[in-house]
């Protein structure tokens, strides 16, 4: 159920459909310092899945990282009331239910100090993403920055992608592009992610990259 990394982070794929489209859904697991769980946009929550993290550790932590992935914390956050929930400023607007107990930042929590960086991804205000790198696996954490699908998917969501602009290959789409309120920022953002070390980007939908990463970042957002 949950697939091993790097010692230390998982991830698990789940389908999604968003719009027609078969987008799919990756949640990624993270052990901290102190032994607790870092929950990375949760999927659909289910007794297996909680009884597979459980093996694990205790879920110390659940994380949004922007303003569209909501979809299934409304499974978490009530079964785990001791977990912090950390979300982007202003999250209360699009999940009224379950305020964030933390508001992400460009610092990382003090819980996650030194296992994780983090970058809020400028210009794109009514997305607000939260991108993480995983010191220690040197992976690049991203939810909907960009998309990397292939053909592996039904013929209506193959044309629909390609309306969308990122069947194929590894790029933002075009309903990221077209809510970028400032191009400048957004090139800032990508650069200082650009000056981190990673090797690998975990996406939260499609196929992840484990050959030339910042190559393929870098070529993504050559339009900016």
């Amino acid at each position: 159920m949950l697939n091993p990394v790097h010692a230390g982070l998982w991830e698990l794929i789940a389908p999604m459909t968003v719009l027609g489209m078969h987008l799919g859904h990756r949640m990624t697991v993270a052990r901290l310092p102190d032994g607790s769980l870092w929950v990375h946009s949760p999927v659909a929550y289910s007794d297996a899945l909680a009884a597979a993290l459980a093996e694990l550790g205790p879920v110390g932590h659940l994380v949004a990282p922007n303003y569209l992935h909501d979809t299934y914390l409304e499974g978490w956050v009530p079964r785990y009331p001791a977990a912090r929930f950390h979300a982007p400023p202003r999250f209360h607007r699009v999940f009224p239910a379950h305020p964030a107990t933390d508001i992400l930042g460009d610092r990382p929590s003090a819980a996650w100090d030194g296992t994780f960086d983090q970058l809020v991804v400028k210009g794109v205000r009514r997305v607000h993403e939260v991108v993480f790198l995983h010191r220690a696996s040197r992976t690049l954490i991203v939810a909907d920055l960009a998309f990397n699908l292939g053909d592996r998917m039904p013929f209506l969501s193959r044309v629909l992608l390609r309306l969308n602009g990122c069947h194929c290959r590894f790029t933002p789409s075009r309903m990221f592009k077209a809510v970028i309120d400032d191009r400048a920022a957004l090139r800032a953002s990508i650069d200082r992610i650009l000056g981190w070390d990673f090797d690998r980007i975990l996406v939260g939908h499609g196929d992840n990259l484990t050959s030339s990463p910042k190559e393929a970042l870098r070529a993504a957002f050559a339009f900016l």
